[in-house]
């Protein structure tokens, strides 16, 4: 009798699910097994990536709630973000986000020590950070804005929107908003690296983009918090802003008075860090691995 957890996955044409995680542990130990200087370039690769799923999203959205509600233009966002976690998955840049869960999971399997992890995950948060600003600075001097002859520059309704997205991502304030950031970040990294685990379990390049696609649309529509994806859209809202410091008054639409380099990090980043981290690490890496022990230990 053929073995139900090879069976299935053979069935339908994908991995079954003992091999996905021990496949993942595999990739954990090889991204830690990089050089310093390839954790940091290919850190800056993702985090150009990501934030190019991010633009087009803030584009897309651009002007949808009023013809559309406010849960259709969401899921505009939604459905056009995941192209930047498509280019990493398919282009093997490196994410800090799913770092977050692969490499755990390969310190559960394997019993790798923690230096190296805690190594790979700063080098590429570096990366990714340095990335996501670099691309802000980018949209926030180009596609976002106009400039006049004299340099003047005047914000675009993209640009205005931008501006929207980044004053919301830093408008936690209070006990219960910095509690409702950090469950938003769990969320966010442990659908995020579900859609890893369903890009892994796909052998063709179209079931890996189904795979990615649909998890990660749905954690962007719903407003979960990524924190390499604020490194991009925080800052470009405050680029933006900088351009034209009076345009959102002039349109009858408030600021958050956090939307500023310190309120980037104490308003939203470095607890999104933490909560994606959880997310990713207990929510998948651990609770797979237990669930499934018994079967990896006998592979």
């Amino acid at each position: 009798m053929a073995d139900w957890r090879y069976g299935i996955g053979e069935k339908m044409g994908c991995l079954p699910p003992v091999q996905i995680i021990s496949k993942c542990a595999s990739t954990g130990i090889y991204k830690v097994g990089l050089s310093s200087q390839e954790m940091l370039i290919r850190g800056f690769m993702a985090g150009t990536y990501v934030a190019m799923g991010a633009a087009l999203a803030t584009t897309v959205m651009t002007g949808t709630e009023a013809s559309l509600g406010a849960g259709l233009a969401k899921f505009m966002l939604g459905a056009t973000f995941p192209v930047g976690l498509i280019i990493i998955s398919l282009t093997g840049a490196e994410l800090f986000t799913g770092d977050a869960m692969f490499a755990p999971l390969a310190a559960f399997v394997h019993k790798i020590t923690w230096g190296p992890i805690l190594k790979l995950w700063a080098l590429v948060y570096i990366g990714n950070l340095v990335g996501s600003l670099f691309f802000a600075y980018l949209m926030a001097n180009g596609p976002l804005v106009s400039f006049a002859a004299d340099g003047t520059a005047a914000v675009n309704a993209f640009g205005m929107t931008a501006i929207s997205i980044a004053s919301d991502k830093v408008s936690y304030v209070g006990l219960m908003g910095m509690w409702s950031l950090f469950l938003k970040a769990i969320c966010c990294n442990w659908i995020v690296n579900l859609a890893v685990f369903l890009s892994i379990c796909a052998d063709d390049v179209t079931g890996k983009i189904l795979g990615i696609w649909f998890p990660i649309m749905a954690f962007a529509t719903t407003g979960f918090e990524h924190c390499i994806a604020n490194m991009y859209f925080i800052p470009t809202g405050i680029m933006t802003l900088a351009q034209q410091p009076d345009v959102m008054a002039a349109a009858g639409a408030q600021v958050s008075s956090n939307l500023n380099w310190v309120g980037m990090w104490t308003n939203n980043i470095i607890l999104a860090t933490i909560g994606n981290i959880i997310g990713a690490m207990f929510f998948v890496a651990f609770l797979y691995w237990i669930g499934f022990k018994r079967e990896l230990d006998s592979l």
